[in-house]
């Protein structure tokens, strides 16, 4: 089904997304307050609004719709404004107001994606390197005191992720079982269906946060390389793209999006290989999950229809 839309943005003129980005992100943010009243919840997270056809999780949509956004914005900000205060101030409030209506669901390794995703575009723009330097200093002077505001399962996913050995059997468990899962896949796995790991239901999230585990253990190092090789093919293509279309929004859009591409998917297998703290980040295409699959394909929709469209030009 969601092959089908993307196959539906890709044939929609980029003008098109250029012209109704601020509308599609101002919609997503409005989905986010609702979620916040009248939202679904599950597992102690308030995260999905249900549209009766699906139980959508409009965070996931918030990583693309906020690369839009920023690309639209700086698409018709000239490169001598970029770096005046003035100019910055939106680009900012864009970035924090769903950054902090999705931490409130609570959900810490989305709000984390999102807030990625935007410096990622305002970087691309060409805001200047001292900026960064500045929220990066108040980042560490704010940090120690950020940690008193954290969920209690958060704080031991933190403390986890330092040692998993302290509480094997609650906090620490995922992570053991899926380094045992990745680890007893061998060079060439066991074979489809054949993880005893998984499907004796010892690893939790098998089919959506971790699936790379799953993946790792059916079919090895040699399969995990040939996933790797995958996403860095697509990530490629995606730069690629950006280089050939006209417009700056179409190349800020793929350029930002390639880079959050790839940030999602080191979050996802950082994560699982426990050189991470575990979030809820789901592994792009391969994770079970109706708004994740969704986003990718509508995000890959717009650079694909970058592609098609790539000599149109427009102010």
């Amino acid at each position: 089904m969601f092959f089908f839309l993307f196959l539906f943005v890709s044939l929609t003129s980029i003008s098109f997304w250029h012209k109704t980005s601020i509308l599609i992100y101002l919609f997503i943010l409005i989905l986010l307050i609702l979620v916040k009243y009248f939202g679904i919840s599950n597992q102690g997270s308030q995260r999905w609004i249900n549209l009766y056809i699906i139980n959508l999780q409009p965070s996931e949509l918030m990583k693309i719709a906020m690369v839009m956004f920023l690309a639209k914005y700086y698409h018709r900000i000239s490169s001598s404004d970029i770096n005046r205060l003035r100019y910055m101030l939106y680009p900012i409030l864009a970035l924090l107001a769903p950054f902090f209506l999705v931490l409130s669901q609570p959900d810490l390794g989305t709000s984390i994606l999102i807030l990625s995703s935007g410096i990622i575009i305002i970087w691309l723009a060409g805001v200047r390197l001292k900026f960064f330097m500045y929220i990066l200093g108040a980042f560490i002077v704010l940090a120690p005191i950020s940690i008193a505001f954290l969920k209690p399962y958060q704080k031991a996913r933190i403390l986890t992720f330092l040692n998993p050995d302290s509480d094997p059997l609650g906090a620490g468990y995922q992570i053991i079982q899926s380094k045992i899962a990745i680890g007893s896949g061998g060079l060439f796995g066991k074979g489809y269906l054949n993880g005893s790991q998984s499907y004796l239901n010892y690893l939790p999230e098998k089919h959506t946060d971790f699936i790379f585990t799953l993946f790792s253990e059916e079919f090895g190092f040699f399969g995990a390389v040939i996933i790797l090789i995958l996403y860095s093919l697509i990530t490629f293509r995606i730069v690629q793209i950006g280089h050939a279309t006209r417009s700056i929004f179409g190349r800020l859009y793929c350029y930002g999006f390639s880079t959050a591409f790839f940030t999602y998917v080191t979050v996802n297998m950082g994560m699982v290989l426990g050189l991470l703290p575990i979030v809820g980040a789901p592994l792009p295409i391969l994770s079970y999950g109706g708004s994740s699959m969704l986003s990718i394909m509508f995000g890959l929709g717009i650079a694909m229809s970058c592609k098609i469209f790539r000599n149109t030009s427009f102010s």
